[in-house]
């Protein structure tokens, strides 16, 4: 089969369109033909070597988590898919979704969306469900709360605006001026356009602050955090790590990160905002699995609206 491989980290050159052989799948496991995938910021930093102290140095490697595509076999222990089920999760890391071919753990994949195509689908795993472990489990969202979404034109902040819609918050979307109306149309009540304005320097506070692009540190928010007010961010840094910790000991405003865990009952959730029209994706560009290198710098560049999808020849 056809996939993008990488023989050692490195900037987008490194990226390699090869012969490799398909996966052999476990027991609970199902084999996905890939229709389509996408690009999340993790993906690059894997191939820079950002994140070897997990996915360690054994090449040839293929890199890509988020996929959509039909099942071609499944695994003996698999009862919840079949094949030619048209499906959508994420691969373990480092990946696998760059490919023609993909091994999916049966409880990281969720039936496709019927009203999403297979690119729409492959936008969602990382992204919708980093925004919704985010803002339910670690912002405690509830009905009439202030939330703040800090890149809330970028791949988790246009889940995160509409999901906090959802649990019916008072929702404040910050991001470049070009993204204004795109932002307003997914739901935000109050924008805030951070080349004219710091958001950190108002005098309106928010129970929470979901910095998704990683541009402010817990301390810039405290300020304009409620007295318990949550902050959660995407990436722990050096900014954040102590504080954070120290928070959880002492009562008032918190930091938190957060990491997305696939599973079932989270995709069967969105799946139900995503059929009902609650929630929808938007993808900037879709690039064929070749010029991958091409997504890859454009996503580094971090100028992406939305979600970059790559389309997989059948």
């Amino acid at each position: 089969m056809k996939a993008i491989v990488i023989h050692n980290y490195g900037s987008a050159d490194v990226l390699r369109y090869e012969d490799v052989a398909p996966p052999k799948i476990k027991p609970d496991q199902l084999l996905v033909k890939v229709h389509a995938a996408c690009v999340n910021p993790i993906d690059w930093k894997i191939r820079k070597g950002m994140l070897k102290v997990i996915t360690g140095n054994k090449f040839p490697m293929v890199l890509g988590l988020d996929l959509a595509g039909e099942v071609v076999e499944v695994g003996t222990k698999v009862t919840r898919f079949v094949i030619g089920d048209q499906v959508y999760g994420s691969v373990k890391l480092p990946g696998g979704a760059y490919a023609e071919f993909a091994a999916l753990q049966e409880n990281q994949a969720a039936l496709k969306p019927k009203n999403m195509s297979y690119e729409e689908a492959a936008t969602l795993p990382v992204a919708a469900l980093t925004a919704l472990q985010a803002l339910r489990d670690l912002g405690k969202i509830k009905t009439g709360q202030t939330v703040l979404v800090n890149g809330a034109s970028g791949g988790v902040g246009i889940f995160a605006v509409q999901i906090a819609k959802v649990f019916g918050a008072e929702v404040t979307g910050v991001c470049s001026t070009k993204n204004l109306d795109l932002v307003k149309s997914l739901g935000a009540d109050r924008i805030i356009d951070y080349t004219q304005q710091d958001f950190t320097q108002d005098t309106v506070q928010y129970d929470i602050i979901f910095d998704v692009v990683v541009k402010k540190s817990f301390a810039d928010c405290k300020k304009v955090l409620k007295p318990n007010g949550i902050y959660v961010t995407t990436i722990p840094t050096p900014q954040n790590i102590l504080p954070g910790i120290l928070s959880t000991f002492i009562p008032g405003k918190k930091a938190k990160f957060v990491l997305a865990k696939p599973n079932p009952q989270d995709f069967a959730y969105l799946n139900e905002l995503i059929e009902a029209g609650k929630t929808r994706t938007v993808i900037d560009r879709t690039y064929p699995l070749q010029e991958l290198a091409a997504a890859h710098n454009y996503s580094e560049s971090e100028r992406a609206v939305g979600k970059i999808a790559i389309a997989i020849a059948s």
